[in-house]
């Protein structure tokens, strides 16, 4: 596992918590929407850049 790996797939599980947090607190729709997109983004390329395939 490489430390980019890491880091990107810390920061997707850092912005889940944080969509949790947000839909808790009623706050707008695009705001968890956009968090979403981004901790998929993350948790994918974190995922992707594993060399478990290779």
């Amino acid at each position: 596992m490489t430390g980019l790996s890491t880091i990107l797939i810390l920061v997707g599980l850092f912005l889940l918590g944080g969509i949790y947090s947000f839909v808790k607190q009623q706050m707008p729709k695009s705001l968890i929407v956009l968090l979403s997109i981004g901790a998929a983004m993350c948790l994918s390329a974190g995922v992707l850049r594993l060399d478990v395939w290779s």
